[in-house]
Protein backbone atom coordinates (compact mmCIF):
# COMPACT_ATOMS: atom_id res chain seq x y z
CA UNK A 1 0.00 0.00 0.00
CA UNK A 2 1.07 3.74 -0.79
CA UNK A 3 1.60 6.49 1.79
CA UNK A 4 -1.40 8.90 1.19
CA UNK A 5 -0.49 11.96 -0.36
CA UNK A 6 -0.65 14.91 1.82
CA UNK A 7 -2.48 17.27 -0.47
CA UNK A 8 -5.10 14.76 -1.17
CA UNK A 9 -8.38 15.84 -0.72
CA UNK A 10 -9.91 13.45 1.57
CA UNK A 11 -8.01 16.06 4.50
CA UNK A 12 -10.31 18.71 5.38
CA UNK A 13 -8.82 21.70 5.23
CA UNK A 14 -7.90 23.32 8.41
CA UNK A 15 -9.47 26.64 9.58
CA UNK A 16 -7.22 29.37 9.85
CA UNK A 17 -6.94 30.98 13.29
CA UNK A 18 -9.07 33.71 13.80
CA UNK A 19 -7.26 37.42 15.69
CA UNK A 20 -7.63 37.43 18.76
CA UNK A 21 -8.91 41.23 18.67
CA UNK A 22 -11.76 41.79 15.90
CA UNK A 23 -10.45 43.25 12.66
CA UNK A 24 -11.37 46.96 12.55
CA UNK A 25 -11.10 48.79 9.13
CA UNK A 26 -10.87 52.50 9.32
CA UNK A 27 -11.84 54.89 6.38
CA UNK A 28 -11.55 58.12 5.73
CA UNK A 29 -15.01 59.08 5.34
CA UNK A 30 -15.78 56.35 8.09
CA UNK A 31 -13.82 57.73 10.78
CA UNK A 32 -15.48 59.23 14.03
CA UNK A 33 -16.02 62.91 14.01
CA UNK A 34 -16.60 63.32 10.18
CA UNK A 35 -20.08 64.09 9.16
CA UNK A 36 -21.45 60.53 8.48
CA UNK A 37 -21.51 59.51 12.10
CA UNK A 38 -23.49 62.25 13.17
CA UNK A 39 -26.72 61.70 14.20
CA UNK A 40 -27.82 64.97 15.12
CA UNK A 41 -27.59 67.37 11.50
CA UNK A 42 -28.71 70.82 12.17
CA UNK A 43 -29.94 73.03 9.09
CA UNK A 44 -27.84 74.29 6.70
CA UNK A 45 -27.21 78.12 7.77
CA UNK A 46 -27.73 80.53 5.74
CA UNK A 47 -24.81 81.75 3.60
CA UNK A 48 -23.40 77.65 4.52
CA UNK A 49 -21.33 76.48 1.79
CA UNK A 50 -22.14 73.51 0.53
CA UNK A 51 -19.28 70.60 0.84
CA UNK A 52 -17.72 69.07 -1.65
CA UNK A 53 -18.19 72.35 -3.43
CA UNK A 54 -20.18 71.47 -6.63
CA UNK A 55 -18.20 72.90 -10.04
CA UNK A 56 -18.61 72.67 -13.48
CA UNK A 57 -16.27 69.81 -13.83
CA UNK A 58 -17.95 67.57 -11.11
CA UNK A 59 -21.72 67.90 -12.22
CA UNK A 60 -23.32 65.62 -13.99
CA UNK A 61 -24.07 65.17 -17.54
CA UNK A 62 -27.84 65.05 -16.51
CA UNK A 63 -27.49 68.18 -13.84
CA UNK A 64 -25.58 70.29 -16.85
CA UNK A 65 -29.10 69.38 -19.17
CA UNK A 66 -31.42 70.39 -16.49
CA UNK A 67 -29.68 73.66 -16.02
CA UNK A 68 -29.24 74.57 -19.47
CA UNK A 69 -32.75 73.65 -20.90
CA UNK A 70 -34.02 75.95 -17.08
CA UNK A 71 -35.21 79.35 -17.62
CA UNK A 72 -33.03 81.96 -17.01
CA UNK A 73 -32.67 84.45 -13.74
CA UNK A 74 -31.46 88.08 -12.83
CA UNK A 75 -29.87 89.17 -9.80
CA UNK A 76 -27.06 91.35 -8.01
CA UNK A 77 -23.56 90.06 -7.26
CA UNK A 78 -23.88 90.26 -3.40
CA UNK A 79 -19.94 89.37 -2.79
CA UNK A 80 -17.59 87.18 -4.48
CA UNK A 81 -14.34 85.95 -3.38
CA UNK A 82 -11.51 85.19 -6.62
CA UNK A 83 -8.99 83.56 -4.38
CA UNK A 84 -11.89 81.07 -2.46
CA UNK A 85 -13.28 80.92 -5.86
CA UNK A 86 -17.21 81.60 -4.85
CA UNK A 87 -19.69 84.05 -4.32
CA UNK A 88 -23.57 84.57 -3.54
CA UNK A 89 -25.91 86.00 -5.68
CA UNK A 90 -29.08 88.06 -5.00
CA UNK A 91 -31.71 87.26 -6.95
CA UNK A 92 -33.92 90.25 -8.44
CA UNK A 93 -37.45 88.19 -7.20
CA UNK A 94 -36.11 88.38 -3.56
CA UNK A 95 -35.10 84.79 -1.59
CA UNK A 96 -32.31 83.33 -0.47
CA UNK A 97 -28.98 84.13 -1.64
CA UNK A 98 -27.29 81.39 -4.52
CA UNK A 99 -24.38 80.10 -4.42
CA UNK A 100 -22.34 80.32 -7.44
CA UNK A 101 -18.80 78.41 -8.33
CA UNK A 102 -15.85 80.32 -9.92
CA UNK A 103 -16.07 77.67 -12.62
CA UNK A 104 -19.35 78.63 -13.24
CA UNK A 105 -18.65 82.39 -14.42
CA UNK A 106 -18.91 83.02 -18.21
CA UNK A 107 -16.75 86.50 -19.83
CA UNK A 108 -13.70 88.39 -19.20
CA UNK A 109 -14.41 90.12 -15.60
CA UNK A 110 -14.72 89.07 -12.34
CA UNK A 111 -17.76 89.67 -10.48
CA UNK A 112 -18.03 92.58 -8.23
CA UNK A 113 -20.85 94.05 -5.61
CA UNK A 114 -23.25 95.60 -7.03
CA UNK A 115 -22.76 93.66 -10.47
CA UNK A 116 -25.64 92.84 -12.88
CA UNK A 117 -25.77 89.33 -13.89
CA UNK A 118 -27.86 86.67 -15.30
CA UNK A 119 -27.99 83.05 -14.84
CA UNK A 120 -29.27 79.85 -14.68
CA UNK A 121 -29.84 77.31 -11.29
CA UNK A 122 -29.32 73.99 -10.84
CA UNK A 123 -29.69 71.78 -7.91
CA UNK A 124 -26.84 70.50 -5.50
CA UNK A 125 -26.24 67.28 -4.64
CA UNK A 126 -26.54 65.02 -2.63
CA UNK A 127 -30.11 66.29 -1.76
CA UNK A 128 -30.62 68.73 -4.06
CA UNK A 129 -32.14 71.08 -1.19
CA UNK A 130 -30.14 74.09 -2.34
CA UNK A 131 -29.65 75.35 -5.67
CA UNK A 132 -26.81 77.15 -7.05
CA UNK A 133 -26.32 79.23 -9.71
CA UNK A 134 -25.02 78.48 -13.59
CA UNK A 135 -23.55 80.37 -16.59
CA UNK A 136 -23.49 83.19 -14.79
CA UNK A 137 -22.82 86.25 -17.25
CA UNK A 138 -22.42 89.61 -16.14
CA UNK A 139 -25.09 92.10 -17.81
CA UNK A 140 -24.02 95.37 -16.24
CA UNK A 141 -20.68 96.19 -14.18
CA UNK A 142 -21.57 98.24 -10.97
CA UNK A 143 -20.25 101.83 -12.13
CA UNK A 144 -17.67 103.33 -10.22
CA UNK A 145 -16.25 100.32 -9.35
CA UNK A 146 -13.19 99.12 -10.08
CA UNK A 147 -12.90 96.01 -11.94
CA UNK A 148 -10.32 93.40 -12.69
CA UNK A 149 -10.76 91.06 -15.44
CA UNK A 150 -9.33 87.16 -15.22
CA UNK A 151 -5.97 88.02 -16.61
CA UNK A 152 -5.39 90.66 -14.27
CA UNK A 153 -5.60 93.88 -15.65
CA UNK A 154 -7.97 96.44 -13.29
CA UNK A 155 -10.48 98.30 -15.49
CA UNK A 156 -12.41 101.16 -14.19
CA UNK A 157 -16.10 101.38 -14.81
Amino acid sequence: MADPDPSSPADPPLPLPSPRTPLQLSFPFLREGSRVWERERKPPQPGELPSPLPTKRTRTYSATVRATSGPVFKGVCKNFSRSQGHGFIRPSHGGEDIFVHISDIEGEYVPMEGDEMTYKVCPIPPKNQKIQAVEVVITHLNPGTKHETWSGQIISS
